[in-house]
C-alpha cells in the first residue's frame, strides 16, 4: 500500500515538475463585448479557471502544445492550442452548433442565457459535483436551487423511494423535465402519503447520475405554451456532456451523525455514523468523425439506512425504525451525435437505471392483531423493498436547409415499480404465513414523436426568429397484481342464510403482507392516451436592447378534450448592464394517466393505529355514486417582472412572479366507514375509508426571487460570493364538493390536507455561498436557511417547524492537473427541524421539512480526470 502511494506522489510530483506555459489573454463576443465568467478548461485535467469582470483569464498550462477548451453558456465551444502564444484573446460565436443544445426558455439559437425575457438559472455540475456532499440530483438541486425543494420521506410507502420535488412551491407534476431539451417521461407512483406532492406524480430527477451532467437550466417561468403540459410552474433542462478524449471520475463516501443533539428525546443508538454512502462514477467520451461524439456514463451510488427512533419510554406512539431508506442504484447513460455531411447530423441519447430500494414501515408489536408472535415474537418491522426500473430512448435527425433548422425526433422513456415486501407476513395465515411476498406494481410508458423547425432572419428589424413544430405523443399506464399471499384474506368464509350468501371473517385479521398490501387482480388496469400538440414561437428584436416574443399552443387530448394557450415576454435593455424583463401567460396540466386509474388498499396509521384504506379510481362506481366528476385539465394564468444587472464585480437578478392555478387536482381525505353517505360501500368491500383523486380548489402563488453574486480575481486567489434566495406565499381558495357531499368539506379537502399543500410551499429559502481559490487549495461554505412551516398532526394539532440555518462545508487540494481530493460536510453543525411529538405524518419526531432529519453528514471525494 505504501509503495502505491508513493508511486502515485512520484507521478504527481513528475507532472508538476514538466515544462509549463502560461496563457492570458481575453475572451469576446461577437461583438467585441467582454464575457464575464467564460470556463477556460485545460482538457483532460481539473485545471480550469473563469474570466474576472472585464473578461480576462489567466491559465497555466501543462505545456504549450495542450488543449484548451472555451465555454459559455450560449456560444459554440471552441477547442484551442495555444503553441508558442501567450497572450491569446478569443472570440466566442453567439449562438450554439447544430451538435449543442440551446438554452431552454427560447428557440433562438442566436439568444444567451443572459438575453432572455424570463429568468433561467444555469447550474454547471462541474464544480458542484467535485466539491460537494450532495450526490444525486435532488440533494443537489435543494443546497443551490432556493425555488427547488425536495425531502427524503419516512414510513411513506413509495415516496420513500422516489423524492417529490417542487419548483415554486407548485406540485411535483407542474413542473416539465426535459433532457437535452426533449420531454422527459414521468414516474410511475403517485405519492398517497408523505409531506410534499401528495396526490401528485413527478418526474424522478434521480435516475439521472450527476457525473452524465454537463449542467442543469432551470426556468422560473410558466411554460406550457412553450413546452405543453406540466410547465405550470416552469422547466428544469438537463444538458448532457458531450466531452471527449478526456475521462472523468469521483470516488465519494461519506456517512451520517448517528446521534442528535442532546435536546431531543430520540433513542441513542449503538453507533455513532449511520446511512454510510459510496459513489462510484466514470465520464468517457470519444469522437465520431470531425465534430461528432459519443460520451458514455457508469454510475454508481449506495446509501444505507438512517435510524432517528424515538425514546420509547416517553412516547406512546413508537417506530423502531425510524429515517431515510437504504438504496442501491446503478445507472448508465450514453449521449451521441454523428455529423453527416456539413450540415446534418443524427444524434440519441440512452439511459438506463436501476435501484433496488429498502424503507421499513411502522412497528408492528409483540400483541398487535397483525402480529403472529409464532413468527415474530418480539413484533416486526416490515420492509418495503423496491426495484425500480427506469429506461428512456431518443434518436433525432437535425438538418439545415436554407436557414431553416430541422429536428426531427422521437423519445421513449419507461419508469416501473415493482414492490417486494420482507420481514412481514400475512396475519389471516396465521403461524403458515411466509415472510415475503412479491405485491405487485404499476409501471408508465411515454411515447414522444416530434418536428420542429427553426429560423433566424437578421435582416428584418435586429433580427427575428421564427420556430414552430408539432409533436404526437401516446402515454400508457398500468397495474399489475401481487401473488395472492399479498392481499387475500385467508380468514373468509361463505355461509348460505335464507337462500343469501353472506360472508364472514371467521378470525378478524387483518388480510395481505403487514406493511403494504399486494395490488389485486380487481386493480389490475392497462391504460392508453394520445395527444397531438402544435405551436407557433416568435421572437422579435425591436432593436438591439428591445425585445418581444409571442407563442401559441394547441393541444388535443384523446380523453378530454381540446386546449389554447399562449404567451407574451419583453426585454428591454435600458442601459448597458441593466436590463427590464417580463412575461404572461396561460397554462395547463393534463391529469396524469395515474391519477385517472390509480386504484389501490393501502395500511394507514393514525395515532399509531392501522386502518386499512382503499384510494379509488375516478371512473368507479364508488366515485361516481359520490358525484365526484370526472376529471379536467387544470389551468394557470402567470405572470413574472424582474430585472437584470451588472456593474463591475456586481450582478444581480430580481423576479417577482404571480401564478393562479384553477381546479388544482387533489387526492382527497379519508371518508371512513361510518359515514351515513360511504360507510355501508365501504363495509361492503372490507375497508374503513376512502379517498379520491379530485379537481378540489384554486391557489395562488405569490413571490419573488432574488439572486445576487460577486466575484473577484487578483493574481491566484478568486473569490465568489452568491447570495440566493426565495420567498413564496400561497393562497387556498373554497373547497369545491359534489353536491352529495356539500357540507363535507373538512373530510374533502380539510384543514390537515390543506396546510400539508401549503407546506409544498415553504414561505422562504436563502442560500449564501462563499467559494475561495488559491493556486491549488479551494473552499466552499454555503448558509442555507429554511422557512418557517406548518403542518398539522393526527390530533388536529399544529406542529409548527420554526425557521433553521444549516452550514456545510467542504476544502480541497489539487496534488497535480489530474487528481484532487475534497473533504467536507453538509450541516456540520447537525441542525434538525423543530422537534413535536410522535402525532407526525411519519410517526417520529419531525415530519419531512426542511432539511430533513439525517443530521450532519460528513464526506470526503476523489476526483479523478486525464
Amino acid at each position: 500500500m505504501n509503495k502505491i502511494f508513493l508511486s502515485l506522489l512520484f507521478v504527481c510530483g513528475s507532472y508538476v515538475a514538466m515544462a509549463q506555459h502560461t496563457i492570458t489573454g481575453i475572451i469576446y463576443d461577437q461583438d467585441s463585448v467582454p464575457l464575464i465568467g467564460a470556463a477556460i478548461q485545460e482538457k483532460g485535467t481539473n485545471n480550469g479557471t473563469i474570466t474576472d469582470v472585464d473578461g480576462r483569464y489567466k491559465l497555466e498550462l501543462s505545456s504549450k502544445d495542450a488543449k484548451v477548451l472555451v465555454r459559455y453558456v450560449g456560444y459554440g465551444t471552441k477547442e484551442i492550442v495555444p503553441g508558442d502564444q501567450g497572450e491569446l484573446n478569443i472570440t466566442l460565436d453567439a449562438g450554439v452548433t447544430l451538435h449543442e443544445i440551446q438554452i431552454v426558455g427560447t428557440r433562438s439559437r442566436n439568444r444567451t442565457a443572459t438575453e432572455t425575457p424570463v429568468p433561467i438559472d444555469i447550474i454547471e455540475l462541474e464544480q458542484i459535483k467535485t466539491q460537494n456532499g450532495q450526490l444525486d440530483i435532488n440533494t443537489i438541486l435543494q443546497y443551490v436551487a432556493p425555488s427547488f425543494n425536495a425531502n427524503k420521506q419516512s414510513g411513506a410507502d413509495g415516496a420513500d423511494h422516489i423524492e417529490p420535488a417542487t419548483l415554486r412551491g407548485l406540485g411535483p407534476d407542474q413542473t416539465l423535465v426535459l433532457i437535452n431539451g426533449k420531454r422527459r417521461h414521468q414516474s410511475s407512483m403517485v405519492n398517497i402519503f408523505g409531506s410534499r406532492g401528495r396526490g401528485n406524480t413527478g418526474t424522478d430527477l434521480n435516475t439521472i447520475p450527476a457525473a452524465a451532467i454537463e449542467r442543469i437550466e432551470i426556468l422560473r417561468d410558466g411554460a406550457s405554451a412553450q413546452y405543453g403540459s406540466d410547465a405550470i410552474a416552469g422547466v428544469i433542462n438537463i444538458v448532457l456532456k458531450n466531452s471527449t478524449e478526456e475521462f472523468t471520475g469521483n470516488v465519494s463516501m461519506g456517512a451520517f451523525n448517528a446521534n442528535p443533539p442532546s435536546e431531543f428525546d430520540v433513542q441513542e443508538q449503538d453507533t455513532r455514523l449511520d446511512g454510510q454512502t459510496i459513489n462510484l462514477s466514470g465520464n468517457y467520451g470519444i469522437k465520431l468523425g470531425k465534430d461528432g461524439f459519443a460520451n458514455f456514463t457508469l454510475d454508481y451510488l449506495s446509501s444505507d439506512f438512517t435510524n432517528r427512533p424515538t425514546d420509547p419510554d416517553k412516547f406512546e406512539i413508537y417506530r423502531e425504525k425510524y429515517g431515510n431508506a437504504a438504496a442501491q442504484n446503478f445507472a448508465a447513460y450514453l449521449n451521441a451525435a454523428l455529423p453527416i455531411g456539413e450540415n446534418s447530423s443524427l444524434y440519441s441519447t440512452v439511459g438506463f437505471n436501476f435501484r433496488n430500494t429498502d424503507s421499513y414501515a411502522w412497528t408492528r408489536t409483540a400483541d398487535s392483531d397483525r402480529n403472529i408472535p409464532e413468527i415474530y415474537p418480539n413484533g416486526f418491522n416490515p420492509l418495503i423493498t423496491s426495484n425500480v426500473t427506469d429506461n428512456a430512448v431518443t434518436v433525432g435527425f437535425k438538418t439545415q436547409n436554407r436557414g431553416w433548422e430541422i429536428d426531427i425526433s422521437n423519445s421513449y422513456g419507461a419508469n416501473q415499480f415493482n414492490y417486494i415486501i420482507e420481514n412481514t407476513l400475512n396475519a389471516s395465515l396465521l403461524e403458515k404465513s411466509p415472510t415475503r411476498f412479491d405485491a405487485g406494481g404499476f409501471s408508465l410508458q411515454q411515447n414522444t414523436t416530434g418536428i420542429y423547425f427553426s429560423k433566424y432572419f437578421d435582416q428584418v428589424l435586429a433580427g427575428i426568429n421564427i420556430a414552430y413544430g408539432a409533436e404526437y405523443r401516446i402515454d400508457n399506464y398500468s397495474i399489475f397484481a401481487g401473488e395472492e399471499g399479498s392481499y387475500r384474506n385467508y380468514g373468509l368464509i361463505d355461509t348460505l342464510i335464507n337462500d343469501q350468501i353472506v360472508t364472514f371473517d371467521k378470525l378478524g385479521r387483518a388480510a395481505g403482507s403487514q406493511g403494504f398490501p399486494g395490488f389485486q387482480p380487481g386493480n389490475e388496469l392497462d391504460e392508453y392516451r394520445t395527444n397531438l400538440g402544435a405551436y407557433l414561437d416568435t421572437e422579435f428584436d425591436i432593436s438591439k436592447r428591445f425585445m418581444v416574443g409571442a407563442t401559441l399552443r394547441y393541444e388535443s387530448y384523446s380523453d378530454f378534450g381540446d386546449t389554447w394557450n399562449g404567451k407574451l415576454a419583453s426585454r428591454l435593455a435600458v442601459v448597458d448592464g441593466f436590463a427590464l424583463r417580463g412575461a404572461v401567460s396561460t397554462g395547463f396540466r393534463a391529469p396524469s394517466l395515474v391519477q385517472y386509474y390509480f386504484n389501490t388498499t393501502y395500511t394507514d396509521f393514525i395515532n399509531g393505529v392501522a386502518i386499512d384504506k382503499i384510494v379509488a379510481k375516478n371512473n368507479s362506481p364508488l366515485t361516481r355514486a359520490l358525484g365526484i366528476p370526472e376529471l379536467k385539465e387544470e389551468t394557470a394564468t402567470n405572470a413574472s417582472l424582474g430585472f437584470t444587472a451588472q456593474f463591475g464585480d456586481f450582478s444581480a437578478t430580481v423576479d417577482g412572479y404571480y401564478v393562479a392555478i384553477q381546479d388544482r387536482i387533489v387526492l382527497t381525505g379519508s371518508f371512513e366507514d361510518t359515514d351515513p353517505d360511504i360507510g355501508e360501500d365501504l363495509q361492503k368491500i372490507g375497508v374503513s375509508a376512502a379517498q379520491f383523486f379530485t379537481n378540489a380548489l384554486d391557489t395562488e402563488t405569490m413571490g419573488l426571487d432574488i439572486v445576487l453574486g460577486w466575484s473577484k480575481s487578483y493574481l491566484q486567489h478568486t473569490l465568489y460570493a452568491s447570495l440566493a434566495g426565495n420567498f413564496n406565499q400561497m393562497t387556498l381558495g373554497e373547497v369545491k364538493t359534489s353536491p352529495a357531499l356539500e357540507g363535507k368539506e373538512d373530510i374533502y379537502f380539510g384543514p390537515r390536507e390543506q396546510k400539508f399543500l401549503l407546506a409544498s410551499a415553504p414561505n422562504s429559502k436563502i442560500n449564501f455561498t462563499l467559494n475561495y481559490g488559491f493556486n491549488k487549495f479551494k473552499a466552499n461554505l454555503s448558509f442555507i436557511r429554511f422557512g418557517k412551516v406548518v403542518i398539522e398532526d393526527f390530533n388536529a394539532t399544529d406542529d409548527i417547524y420554526e425557521p433553521k440555518v444549516v452550514t456545510d462545508m467542504s476544502v480541497g487540494y489539487a496534488f497535480s492537473k489530474n487528481i484532487s481530493l475534497y473533504v467536507g460536510g453538509a450541516n456540520i453543525f447537525n441542525v434538525y427541524p423543530t422537534a413535536q411529538d410522535t402525532d407526525t405524518e411519519t410517526g417520529g419526531l419531525w415530519d419531512a421539512v426542511q432539511m430533513g432529519f439525517g443530521g450532519a453528514y460528513y464526506f470526503s471525494k476523489l476526483n479523478i480526470r486525464f
